[in-house]
């Protein structure tokens, strides 16, 4: 983002917005970012909250890491909601929480040492219809969810645990042989062949019943549901229609699935967030902004198992049929560490991503840095991206990927073979399920050693189109490749010292 001239008032706690002092980030600095995009973006709108603070300890909240304090931390935010608003508290201890429910006008902030740990218990997780991988299907009750909300917010120095390692299969090529033997003598069951990890039996059974990806096909009953309770990882923090959300300071880590699920949101803040995943937790992504509307992501870490900051409208009929896009969304300023992608969109992208700016931002050691995957039955349209100013270094597959053929599998993970079985010799005619991506600017990128730089993969029947790449510095491979691309403008474009 250019020529960006910061309110000097912000550099202050004070604010220059009406708040208390568990608010932190200022309208005039949001406005900063919003007004100096490469398209017509309104103004996002930065919660306020009424000085009211209620203290979970006073409703029965026990920080001895030992008792279950979902009751109290529940009541306390339904006690603010319903005098108006405020602040619950959650001071410095470690809790241990069933899910939680967030309410409208409630700032849940965290203290500096405080910690809640969501129970491993399945059962305390109670299995609803849901949205999963852009699909309708059913998952377990998120450990932090609201549901048409308005003016909400989780704030503070404090961390949420979501205690994935007891939900997520493992792979045994992912671990070391002391933490695979520790892992197994934890119980659950292995796979036929014995590398793969799940839970409980339920979980392994369920796999077979996924045609794409990991929404079960033909599950009829309640009881047969429930069989497969422990396979249906919920979303760390589900936002479901809600509006006016911040979300700052704090840690979540250790998802079950996605770490972070804003879904049909408008008006939404990630502010200096940390968010971590084991390198190896399988569907461990960061935040999945999933047709929103007007979303700032700013100053942001990710230590992630899947891809870090990802852009999804909706996957397939699904998808088309809510119709909603990502549209208006900002990421700036954000580091990402290991991550299947740094920066990514799609690939359940049937509902379309519009006007999105990405800039100032570090990749590090990611499997693929920029990352656009999407295929056949999607549908959607992707456009009008900006990025600049984004530094890589030791990408291990694609610094620059646009893949139309993505059959579902982590970048690297798919060989030549698969790839090309998936492309065929017939090219079908354009549909509404006919993916396209278009009007795309990356410029002012510098990549230190990428195995391959850059490369394309349009489709035959609706090639990737009206791309911009300029002034931009990459080492590594070089069998860069574009493939099946329309008016592709190159201008100043070197891999290892020589023009492309």
């Amino acid at each position: 983002m250019k020529h960006i001239t910061f309110c000097i008032l912000c550099l202050s706690l004070t604010g220059c917005i009406a708040g208390n002092k568990y608010q932190q980030i200022k309208q005039c600095e949001v406005d900063d970012y919003t007004q100096f995009v490469q398209f017509e973006m309104p103004s996002i709108k930065v919660p306020t909250f009424p000085d009211r603070v209620l203290n979970i300890l006073d409703f029965g909240a026990v920080g001895d890491g030992f008792a279950l304090s979902t009751a109290a931390i529940q009541s306390a935010i339904d006690a603010a909601h319903e005098r108006g608003g405020g602040i619950v508290l959650v001071p410095s201890g470690v809790y241990i929480s069933g899910p939680i429910v967030l309410k409208s006008n409630v700032n849940l902030h965290t203290e500096q040492g405080a910690l809640v740990i969501f129970s491993p218990d399945f059962s305390l997780y109670p299995i609803l219809d849901a949205s999963f991988e852009g699909l309708d299907t059913k998952r377990c009750q998120s450990p932090i969810s609201a549901l048409n909300a308005e003016n909400i917010a989780i704030t503070g120095k404090g961390s949420f645990n979501g205690s994935g390692d007891a939900w997520r299969p493992v792979k045994k090529s992912k671990l070391t042989d002391s933490q695979w033997k520790k892992k197994v003598a934890s119980g659950g069951v292995l796979s036929e062949d014995g590398q793969v990890w799940y839970p409980t039996e339920g979980a392994r059974y369920a796999v077979s019943m996924c045609e794409d990806q990991n929404v079960p096909i033909g599950v009829e009953t309640e009881e047969e549901w429930e069989f497969i309770h422990a396979f249906l990882r919920p979303v760390m923090v589900n936002l479901t229609g809600c509006k006016n959300v911040l979300l700052e300071g704090v840690c979540f880590e250790n998802s079950p699935a996605w770490n972070l699920h804003p879904l049909c949101c408008e008006n939404l803040i990630l502010n200096h967030l940390t968010i971590r995943n084991p390198w190896y937790s399988q569907n461990g992504d960061g935040v999945d902004v999933e047709s929103c509307k007007n979303v700032l992501i700013k100053d942001c870490s990710f230590d992630v198992g899947d891809d870090a900051i990802c852009m999804k409208s909706g996957k397939n009929e699904d998808g088309r049929k809510r119709g909603i896009a990502d549209e208006n969304i900002i990421v700036d300023g954000c580091t990402v560490y290991h991550g299947h992608g740094g920066f990514v969109v799609g690939s359940e992208m049937s509902g379309g991503v519009k006007n999105v700016s990405v800039s100032n931002c570090l990749f590090i050691g990611t499997d693929v840095g920029l990352r656009f995957k999407s295929t056949r039955g999607r549908g959607g349209i992707v456009e009008n991206i900006f990025i600049e100013n984004i530094n890589m270094t030791e990408i291990l597959n694609e610094a620059l990927l646009f893949d139309l053929f993505y059959g579902g599998k982590g970048a690297g993970e798919e060989t030549d073979e698969e790839v090309a079985a998936r492309m065929g010799t017939c090219v079908p005619a354009v549909t509404e399920e006919t993916p396209q991506f278009r009007n795309i600017t990356i410029e002012n990128v510098v990549c230190r050693n990428a195995k391959r730089p850059i490369y394309f993969n349009g489709l035959p029947e609706m090639p990737i189109q009206n791309v911009t790449l300029r002034h931009i510095r990459m080492s590594g491979g070089d069998n860069s490749q574009f493939n099946r691309v329309e008016n592709l403008t190159i201008e100043d474009v070197t891999v290892n010292g020589t023009a492309l």
